[in-house]
């Protein structure tokens, strides 16, 4: 039996042990795939009406199995609770829509995930909805820009993607007046725990790290019990809800979460140290690497560097064609925190519906490559990608 009392003291553990609150003793989570409940009666039906995130009345209100998924990555992040959608971007549009409104301001990192981007530069005008974007690496950007009395949110993604710079959750989450969010997607709680630094929502794209096996598309946000019933209340009309199914594999994905990022950690250092002194690289973009120009910063507020990391290929869109078609056992997908290596060129993909202009400010160039770090012995993925990036380079 588990003691009660007896808090885990490392996040693998919590891993392992978090999201059992589900009834009977079965060690992997029961399925509850219902849509609908009956209510024994109008009264309770009516309590059930009014009870925030109550998971036996109606799916989009909650889901036994959607719950235990979001305890358990609450408990990893350190939160009182979490509240799990459909995609990651159902996250991110469910928070801003759920704490601002016309008339509100925000402020945002210039670098970040190309739909955040068009989220904040094109949908948020649309209603009215001012926004500021800054440069993420200077640690004052973002206090400096927040209007006191009007800046409902800043919004910070750390690593960013695909050029793995970073905020500084610490500047961050001591500005006071807005709610501070972080997008911690590309770190996890293994790596990074922005509620540590102050930070108010932690959100992920669970698709990728947290789940773990290219099999649920799913997004959370963890935070204090009141702020994350109020994302709630707007979550049930947005009706990005998450489906049991994908938070099953999900909390199955969060049991082995602690032994697959040591693993691709370790190989990703590897990676970007045989990458920082080949020729035919021009620049590597890891938090791990000393050669990050914010490798200390990474050192206060990171475990390690993380699963990921990209590199910019010195001859540009032919040599990244080159690379992508000489690897033989990375794959060329655009997710990220599966079991196998991925590469992507950002340019043409993930950052494709980006204008031309703002690639180029965020510096994604024509040789950029993301890579993922899968769970292969790290000299065959060592092997394989010093091979494309000769071939890139001939």
């Amino acid at each position: 039996m588990t003691d009660e009392t007896h808090q885990p003291e490392h996040a693998e553990t919590t891993a392992v042990t978090a999201g059992r609150s589900y009834p009977g003793r079965s060690l992997a989570p029961p399925l509850f795939a219902a849509s609908t409940y009956e209510m024994e009666s109008l009264d309770a039906a009516r309590k059930a009406a009014h009870t925030p995130r109550v998971d036996a009345f109606y799916g989009r209100y909650g889901n036994p199995t959607v719950t235990a998924f979001e305890e358990a990555v609450a408990a990893l992040e350190g939160a009182e609770a979490a509240q799990a959608f459909a995609s990651g971007m159902g996250a991110v549009s469910s928070v801003v829509l759920a704490l601002c409104s016309a008339g509100d301001h925000i402020v945002a990192q210039r670098q970040l995930y190309s739909h955040s981007a068009i989220l904040f530069q094109a949908v948020c005008p649309r209603f009215g909805i001012e926004v500021t974007l800054v440069d993420a690496t200077d640690p004052e950007a973002m206090a400096a820009a927040v209007q006191p009395g009007r800046t409902r949110l800043v919004f910070v993604e750390t690593p960013a993607n695909p050029l793995f710079q970073l905020a500084d959750l610490e500047v961050v989450g001591g500005i006071v007046g807005p709610f501070t969010v972080c997008d911690s997607t590309f770190a996890g709680p293994l790596v990074q725990r922005p509620h540590e630094h102050g930070i108010d929502i932690v959100l992920h794209s669970a698709t990728k790290g947290l789940s773990g096996h290219n099999d649920a598309t799913l997004g959370v946000i963890t935070g204090e019990r009141d702020l994350i019933e109020a994302v709630w209340g707007y979550h049930t009309v947005h009706g990005a809800v998450a489906s049991p199914f994908d938070a099953l594999n999900g909390l199955r994905g969060i049991r082995t979460l602690g032994v697959r990022v040591a693993h691709a950690a370790a190989t990703a250092q590897r990676v970007a140290e045989m990458l920082a002194d080949h020729p035919a690289v021009a620049a590597v973009h890891y938090p791990g690497h000393e050669s990050h120009p914010q490798f200390d910063l990474a050192k206060r507020q990171m475990a390690h560097g993380g699963t990921m990391l990209s590199f910019d290929l010195a001859g540009g869109i032919e040599a990244g064609r080159r690379f992508v078609d000489a690897c033989a056992l990375a794959r060329l997908a655009t997710s990220v925190g599966g079991p196998e290596t991925l590469i992507v060129h950002p340019a043409t993909t993930t950052a494709a519906a980006l204008p031309p202009e703002e690639r180029e400010a965020q510096g994604i160039g024509d040789g950029l490559i993301r890579i993922s770090v899968g769970l292969e012995h790290p000299d065959d993925v060592l092997a394989d990608l010093q091979h494309a990036v000769t071939v890139a380079g001939s």
